[in-house]
């Protein structure tokens, strides 16, 4: 099963997380707010989730809206709170205005996650240099995932750039997973997998009613039916 690719669906609350787990997600994202792109969500929310499945979860650490870290003391509070309540995996990613990783922000956050797994989220897309991001954040404890869509405007536009970046794995920078989401569609998977990329993100297309309404196991399976073909 180690050729297994990874399937990660973004959930809200209890019901997204259980749908998600039955229709065959291999681990969660949990945020809050989607208007703003999702945010941290509450320590209880998490709290329950984690108490409902027993798949891995990376929770968000994100305060607002955009990709400017704001108020990092207050960012850090939340990240020790998850970890009280036994959170063990996150999501971040912070920008300056002229698009370089706010690495005073990450590293604040980072330190205080203690070696947990992260993922550095597709911040990674509105950088001024894809390249130089990565190998400024390359070294830092814990960080094991990019996720992006290759493009600010989704995998349609950053397919070339996510096949181009697979190629480099190894080098300087390109040792993290690639895990693809922002706009990502079934018919993108077989360029993807052909490139040896293995790990997939949903939000919206694990929800046949949009945004509205709550991941469905059944959407989920479809996902999963496909990647396991």
């Amino acid at each position: 099963m180690s050729n297994r690719a990874l399937l990660e669906v973004i959930a809200l609350d209890v019901e997204d997380a259980v749908a998600a787990q039955a229709g065959g997600a291999d681990r969660l994202e949990l945020v809050t707010d989607m208007a703003a792109d999702g945010l941290t969500p509450p320590r209880e929310t998490f709290a329950a989730i984690r108490a409902a499945v027993d798949i891995p979860l990376r929770v968000m650490l994100r305060r607002t809206d955009g990709f400017a870290a704001g108020r990092v003391d207050l960012l850090v509070a939340q990240a020790r709170e998850l970890r009280a309540e036994g959170a063990r995996e996150f999501v971040l990613g912070f920008l300056n205005p002229d698009g370089e990783p706010d690495l005073a922000a990450v590293e604040a956050v980072v330190a205080e996650l203690g070696g947990c797994h992260w993922t550095f989220h597709r911040a990674i897309d509105r950088a001024a240099d894809r390249d130089q991001a990565r190998k400024a954040l390359a070294g830092l404890p814990g960080l094991d995932t990019f996720l992006t869509a290759g493009s600010a405007a989704g995998v349609d536009e950053g397919l070339p750039v996510l096949v181009a970046e697979a190629a480099r794995r190894g080098e300087p920078g390109y040792g993290a997973r690639i895990l693809v989401g922002g706009g990502l569609a079934l018919d993108h998977l077989p360029a993807l997998r052909e490139a040896g990329i293995n790990a997939f993100h949903i939000g919206g297309a694990a929800r046949p009613t949009g945004w509205s309404g709550p991941v469905t196991a059944t959407a989920v399976a479809e996902w999963r039916t496909v990647l396991d073909a």
